[in-house]
């Protein structure tokens, strides 16, 4: 009996046996350090979110602690949880250029050197990567991924507080009628209406975020 066959190699494709002990050693090394670079990002979105929380808590606590402490605190607090989402957001781009990377030698290096045949041109999308690097996600797509994550719910309760207070400030018994009650957001000479009005349009903003981002990371779909 004649015995099977081996398959005809196929055009254009890699084995272990393309790679030199250099060139594996190279990669090996570039993966390493790219999976460094992402644990050590993965680190400072955890303290970006940490900072988000406490800060979150500590401006609650002033607010609701005292009845003659403004409304104000939690607007405040509104912009500070941003200023936070913005810079967890532009950490997160930067973490997704070493997760890009680290998942291009995932799916052709590694099954490369385990035996499997690969497309030969990934080096090219690796170069380009190395060459120029750039985030595969955009910075909105990356605001609604952290806005999903994490902020949304931070900024539910934010906005839960602040309703509370406004409850506090009224005695006991008191009626809720509109237009009137548009009033317990007054902020100096600035009307309550435009107040609630600023943070109807800014949730509404923080809404569209999480709805347009991206659904799938890169390199994830099919």
């Amino acid at each position: 009996m004649t015995p099977a066959t081996a398959p005809a190699p196929l055009l254009g494709a890699l084995t272990d046996r393309d790679y030199s002990t250099n060139s594996a050693n190279a990669l090996i090394h570039l993966y390493r350090a790219e999976v460094g670079k992402m644990t050590a990002y993965r680190q400072r979105l955890d303290m970006t979110t940490n900072w988000s929380v406490v800060t979150t808590a500590g401006l609650a606590s002033f607010a609701l602690g005292d009845p003659n402490n403004s409304h104000a605190t939690f607007l405040f607090a509104m912009g500070m949880n941003y200023f936070f989402l913005r810079l967890e957001a532009r950490r997160f781009r930067t973490f997704e250029v070493a997760h890009h990377r680290v998942r291009i030698m995932e799916r052709f290096f590694y099954p490369a050197m385990l035996g499997d045949r690969v497309d030969a041109g990934w080096h090219q999308l690796l170069l380009a990567e190395l060459a120029k690097p750039r985030s595969p996600m955009t910075r909105a797509d990356a605001l609604g991924w952290r806005l999903n994550r994490n902020y949304l719910w931070i900024y539910a309760a934010v906005l839960i507080a602040w309703f509370a207070k406004l409850d506090m400030s009224m005695p006991k018994g008191w009626v809720l009628e509109f237009p009137a009650a548009f009033a317990l957001a007054d902020i100096g000479n600035f009307p309550g209406w435009l107040v609630f009005l600023g943070v109807a349009v800014f949730y509404s903003f923080l809404i569209s975020l999480a709805v347009r981002a991206a659904r799938t990371y890169p390199l994830e779909e099919g």
